[in-house]
């Protein structure tokens, strides 16, 4: 009889692993089918346990899709589709080698942030219209600082919107949102330089290589022309109504302004460019005919100017085919962003004078006061919320009247139009996900500091 104990087996090799094992390696030698798993998954549970039959969810869902629809008609059309022609533009006809010379990492800095700044200051843009705009001159080779520097400033800076402030709000507010924000738009420029200055400088060395200070042959003012007509056909066409004598003589002569612009952007296309003729008379008879047709949809007339520029585009040249082919990359890469932060966004806030998932009255007894604590929720609140050129100063206003402490509105003024959800994780496709933390982060935190001591000193 063998006495001897019988030998414990060692665990085998194919022995089954645990379950989270098991899954870190599905993960790890198949993460294309897991992403895919995981997203039906969270697909599948965020439909099943949809709270459906509860009035606040249900308003908060129709809210999102009246703002988006809303976003849609006033601001697709007349601003973003403009933005991505003029981002295309600068992508072909604007030289990089220009571009790092004036706004490029290794330019000098007050020349790089002064001309950023003025630049966005000119748009009178939201802060998703600037976006094409921002990331066309970013990857030209522009500076971080510089390209954060017009980012901010175009929304934020903007003299309409100084304007509008002051009258409606009080001179102190209008003074107050000026001076911070032409700070701001330096400050914070100057702080991601240097930042990522090392980062920068590589990415200056790279860029500086093979390219030369010419812009494709034309000369340095009909490219200043081209530019300087596409945006004014974009300032112009979104021009917003004001409590204002000139501003609003300026706004009841805004579409044939407009059409003056355009009729001199296509005779610059014909002389200077070498563009045919008749294709753009026959765009330019269609869209008169739209305007005289249908005076009430003037997006109609815009979707036939633009389409009839882009499609002559494409059939004049190579770099008309450029101009075309990178607008393009910019709407397919922007536009799925905004229209689903705009639907986020609606859903949580919802639209002015109408509530979305959070409540409005914790909104005013969030920000009732001067407190360091309502400053930074006035702060937060601005960042994420959507507001279109020159909307934030009359919800501003109904705030005030509401209860709300000046230095939680100039907070908002400081980082709502220049921030929003749906301008956030646009800008994460241009800069990655630490740069744009960053970025917000610092807007928050200035909007919140200049915020408060403006309502302690007032």
């Amino acid at each position: 009889m063998d006495s001897s104990a019988p030998e414990r087996s060692a665990p085998s090799a194919d022995a089954s692993p645990s379950l989270w094992k098991h899954l870190a390696r599905f993960w790890r030698d198949r993460p294309g089918e897991a992403k895919v798993l995981l997203g039906m998954s969270a697909a599948f549970l965020l439909i099943f346990f949809l709270p459906l039959g509860q009035p606040r969810f249900e308003n908060a869902v129709l809210e999102g899709l009246r703002l988006t629809q809303w976003y849609a008609r006033e601001h697709v059309i007349l601003c973003l589709l403009p933005a991505f022609v003029i981002a295309g533009a600068m992508a072909v006809y604007i030289s990089q080698g220009a571009v790092m010379k004036h706004l490029g990492p290794a330019s000098p800095k007050p020349i790089a942030f002064g001309v950023a700044s003025v630049a966005g200051t000119l748009l009178a843009v939201c802060s998703c219209t600037v976006l094409p705009l921002f990331g066309g001159i970013y990857r030209r080779g522009a500076g971080l600082g510089a390209a954060i520097a017009f980012l901010y400033s175009g929304p934020a800076i903007n003299v309409m919107a100084i304007v509008v402030t002051a009258k409606v709000l009080g001179a102190e507010l209008g003074i107050a949102r000026a001076v911070g924000a032409i700070v701001f738009a330096l400050v914070i420029g100057a702080i991601m330089h240097l930042l990522y200055r090392h980062e920068e400088a590589a990415r200056a060395a790279k860029g500086a290589r093979g390219f030369t200070d010419d812009d494709n042959g034309h000369p340095i003012a009909e490219i200043v022309a081209l530019f300087g007509l596409m945006i004014g056909i974009l300032v112009f066409a979104n021009w917003a109504r004001a409590d204002s004598a000139a501003w609003m003589a300026v706004f009841s002569w805004k579409w044939p302004i407009t059409a003056v612009l355009a009729i001199l952007l296509a005779t610059l296309l014909v002389h200077r460019w070498r563009w045919s003729v008749r294709p753009l008379l026959v765009t330019g008879a269609l869209v008169a005919a739209s305007a005289l047709l249908k005076p009430q949809w003037p997006e109609l007339a815009m979707v036939i100017g633009i389409a009839g520029l882009m499609l002559q585009a494409s059939r004049e040249n190579a770099a008309g085919q450029e101009w075309v082919g990178q607008s393009w990359d910019f709407t397919k890469q922007i536009m799925p962003l905004l229209l689903g932060g705009v639907l986020i966004a609606g859903m949580l806030l919802g639209r002015p004078g109408h509530e979305g998932l959070v409540p409005s009255e914790w909104v005013v007894w969030a920000v009732g006061d001067n407190s360091f604590t309502s400053t930074l929720l006035a702060s937060v609140l601005g960042a994420f919320m959507y507001f279109s050129t020159l909307t934030e100063v009359p919800i501003v206003e109904g705030l005030l009247g509401a209860g709300m402490g000046k230095g939680p509105a100039l907070a908002i003024l400081l980082a709502g139009p220049a921030l929003s959800l749906p301008n956030m994780l646009v800008i994460r496709t241009v800069l990655g996900t630490q740069k744009t933390l960053v970025y917000c982060t610092l807007v928050v935190v200035m909007a919140t500091t200049s915020g408060y001591l403006y309502g302690q000193l007032m």
